[in-house]
């Protein structure tokens, strides 16, 4: 019997070539795609793959949430993070919202054909790049310190949580009834006050300062 995958990633190309990849493999069947958070769900709703194979970041709601309320309503479903981001906050928190493991997309097709193998067995399963991310943090308990919330105004800290929720600067122009350009400067500053330098570092300070919770 054949594993039956879903991808779940708003890049078409990233699932085209993914889509090719499973196909050449005689135990793995891909059943449905998903590019929004809507459409990932509604896809999982009527096709209850064995495996979700889920992006951190989508258009309308980060992966973290998404992984959450699959869980609750398909815990059948394993739920395997295959994403960009290969960092401890992003690692912990889609493993807390039920994923069964972690992928960094730059580890390869070999890997991450592993992984869902484990996954469908119900076996954990941690990239590399993820396990260097922990094992990276995991005696840092004493960051270093960062500037407070209350250096950045208050359209500064909104564009923090907006970006942190994983909005992209021409939909958080539009929620926000300003120009594209004007959020990029916000996000240039923000960037500076905070001295910081990553989207990632971003959602780790705003997670910290209980901007969003993910």
């Amino acid at each position: 019997m054949k594993t039956r995958v879903a991808l779940g990633d708003d890049h078409r190309l990233f699932r085209e070539a993914l889509g090719s990849i499973l196909a050449a493999e005689p135990d793995l069947e891909v059943v449905g795609q998903g590019s929004t958070g809507a459409e990932i769900l509604d896809m999982v709703a009527r096709t209850v793959p064995d495996v979700l194979l889920l992006d951190i970041a989508l258009p309308d709601m980060n992966g973290v949430e998404l992984a959450r309320k699959c869980t609750k309503q398909h815990p059948e479903v394993k739920i395997l993070a295959v994403t960009g981001y290969a960092d401890k906050v992003f690692v912990e928190e889609m493993l807390k919202a039920g994923a069964q493991g972690y992928v960094v997309k730059s580890a390869g097709s070999e890997v991450l054909l592993k992984a869902i193998r484990a996954a469908a067995e119900g076996r954990h399963f941690l990239s590399t790049e993820a396990i260097h991310a922990l094992v990276k943090r995991l005696n840092m308990d004493q960051e270093r310190v960062l500037p407070p919330l209350n250096v950045l105004g208050p359209r500064e800290q909104e564009v923090l949580r907006l970006l942190a929720g994983g909005m992209r600067s021409i939909q958080i122009a539009k929620k926000l009834g300003i120009s594209p350009a004007t959020v990029d400067v916000h996000r240039r500053n923000i960037k500076r006050k905070l001295k910081v330098h990553t989207t990632a570092e971003l959602t780790r300070y705003a997670v910290r300062e209980g901007l969003i919770t993910i």
